[in-house]
């Protein structure tokens, strides 16, 4: 295992921060670890970097102690927080090198131009970071997380600023590199997750909710069951509201619909009898997987009470 959390606990004061966390992390793994504002996330992120100890509990990143081999530790990963602070008055190569030759890397010249062409920053390599935009400074962000080649990566909000096309090539740039390493990743976009994770470890209130793969948490959790239904008339969606059962109702555009109704409901016969007695065409009805927003909506809200 590349990261191992045991009993992870962090009081400040007296508020507890994490309470008994435990999750493990294999090489070649992509770990989406999600959690609303002041879960635990960035607390236990700072713990794993050894920007801060632990109250108790255990974590090993690479087999070295966190606690014990900070400098160990923090030689085996890459490290992008989210505020991703960057010296604005340098050049992005000059800045690259400075940060590879604090980290002693071999051949410097030739990996910081590996790196500007990885990260997609050819076209902006001879200009000052503060010069940037934010897109291009999470590039950046991405080049000196990854200059002397850790076997761990843990990307805070990594894809925050990027424009749709930028998105994409992260996105893949992710997805290749968790070939080879390990990569802890934060954020807030559902979408991001789906795309880039191959296991989710949710956090709410500092103690772990959820730990699974993105398909099986889909088919655990009880929730909103969710159906899709387009219609040929035009239709108020306040009246699909006031159905029996029905919870909830989304407004796709055009005259398509997202119902959710109780998990042991069924809203097909309701929504189907509503279409017959008002005269009404239904191009399209079928049923949906929850998706990771559902999930996590679901997780989260149920442990706020």
């Amino acid at each position: 295992m590349s990261v191992v959390v045991k009993g992870l606990t962090k009081y400040y004061g007296d508020q507890p921060a994490l309470r008994n966390i435990s999750f493990e992390v294999e090489k070649g793994e992509v770990l989406g670890f999600l959690g609303p504002n002041g879960a635990g996330k960035t607390t236990t992120m700072k713990i794993l970097t050894c920007f801060i100890n632990q109250s108790a509990g255990s974590a090993l990143v690479n087999g070295y102690d966190v606690e014990k081999q900070p400098l160990m530790v923090k030689r085996s990963i890459g490290y992008l927080p989210e505020g991703n602070p960057l010296y604005k008055d340098m050049y992005i190569k000059e800045y690259l090198h400075f940060v590879g030759s604090v980290f002693k890397v071999p051949k410097l010249s030739k990996r910081v131009d590996e790196m500007i062409e990885q990260t997609g920053l050819t076209p902006e390599r001879n200009k000052l970071i503060g010069q940037l935009s934010k897109g291009y400074k999470q590039r950046v962000g991405l080049a000196q997380a990854l200059i002397h080649d850790p076997q761990v990566l843990i990307l805070d909000e990594p894809t925050s600023g990027l424009d749709p096309n930028q998105l994409v090539e992260i996105r893949h740039l992710i997805k290749e590199l968790g070939k080879q390493k390990t990569i802890i990743f934060s954020t807030h976009i559902m979408q991001e997750v789906q795309a880039i994770c191959d296991r989710v470890v949710i956090i709410n209130k500092g103690e772990i909710v959820a730990d699974d793969s993105i398909e099986t948490l889909r088919e655990k959790v009880k929730g909103f069951k969710v159906l899709l239904i387009e219609f040929q008339e035009n239709v108020e969606i306040g009246k699909l509201r006031m159905l029996t059962g029905v919870k909830k109702v989304e407004s796709l555009g055009g005259n398509k619909f997202h119902i959710f109704s109780d998990s042991d409901k069924d809203a097909r016969p309701v929504v189907s009898k509503f279409a017959t007695d008002n005269g009404l065409t239904m191009l399209e009805i079928r049923t949906e997987m929850s998706s990771v927003e559902d999930v996590f909506q679901k997780l989260t809200q149920g442990k706020n009470g």
